[in-house]
């Protein structure tokens, strides 16, 4: 489905009724890394959750325009785009890396509407991430295997995942390359990069956020790692905070076992909190 925001023509999936969960994925993939990773949870559980999956522009399906020259107006057309798709009801959101950090402005701006939150590997304070996050470290590699990918396959690959092997290729293949072959990188890096720091501080909030959160870091990210997301803990009193090990910036892929059981507690304590 697409949907038209100012001049903005926002592509994305809803999928089954219930509870809006609002799904933000990162910088530069697309739908599809939400999609792959949380429907086979929402898909094994009896609770109804309307689950909206939405590419963000300059990725996916949704072409960018030169007034999105940051963050600001990012979280402004997502905004726009909430009150119009789910207008005056109460909703979830979950954010991966970027998306993230865009989530944190959803709280900051709606937090009355939203009942619970997810971020994985979010980014943390754009001022320090890249410094405190650490080098990439490969913990399991299987080198026939990454013989037989192309040439540029395998740099995708390689490049970001801690787990470099057959199954985690399967699952990078389908849910994240699509949308890194397809973002548009001129404007990412000539628009949207213009300013990707917010102007204000997002995580400096009126009040904690008391819905149910969970905070879930790869201890090997070296693209936000996890350090500096310790600081931001007293906005969330309600907050699982997690770092796996053995799991780098796709944590959801390659330690997808206790993601999905850390997200389904996750969910468990949102519904406990809504009836």
């Amino acid at each position: 489905m697409e949907y038209t925001v100012r001049d903005v023509t926002i592509y994305y999936e809803i999928h089954g009724s219930g509870m809006p969960v609002l799904m933000i994925h990162g910088w530069s993939p697309d739908h599809r890394l939400m999609k792959g990773c949380m429907e086979p949870i929402f898909q094994s559980m009896d609770t109804p959750w309307q689950r909206i999956y939405f590419d963000l522009p300059g990725m996916g399906r949704t072409r960018g325009q030169p007034w999105i020259t940051g963050t600001d107006q990012m979280l402004s057309l997502i905004l726009e785009f909430i009150d119009r798709i789910i207008p005056n009801q109460h909703f979830v959101v979950a954010g991966e890396s970027y998306g993230g950090y865009l989530a944190r402005g959803v709280i900051k701006e709606r937090a009355a509407l939203v009942d619970g939150l997810l971020l994985i590997c979010p980014t943390a304070i754009q001022e320090t991430y890249k410094d405190n996050a650490p080098a990439l470290q490969v913990l399991e590699r299987d080198e026939e295997f990454l013989n037989s990918l192309s040439e540029e396959d395998r740099q995708y690959f390689e490049g970001i995942n801690v787990i470099q092997n057959k199954r985690v290729w399967e699952r990078f293949r389908e849910d994240i390359l699509p949308g890194l072959k397809l973002a548009d990188y001129a404007f990412l890096e000539k628009s949207l990069g213009q300013q990707v720091p917010y102007t204000v501080n997002v995580d400096l909030i009126e009040k904690p956020y008391r819905q149910p959160t969970l905070m879930v870091m790869g201890r090997q990210d070296s693209v936000v790692g996890y350090r500096d997301h310790w600081q931001l803990i007293e906005n969330y009193p309600r907050a699982s905070f997690v770092i796996l090990d053995k799991a780098g910036h796709n944590l959801q892929i390659e330690q997808d076992i206790l993601f999905n059981a850390l997200v389904k507690e996750w969910l468990g304590r949102v519904l406990a909190e809504t009836r």
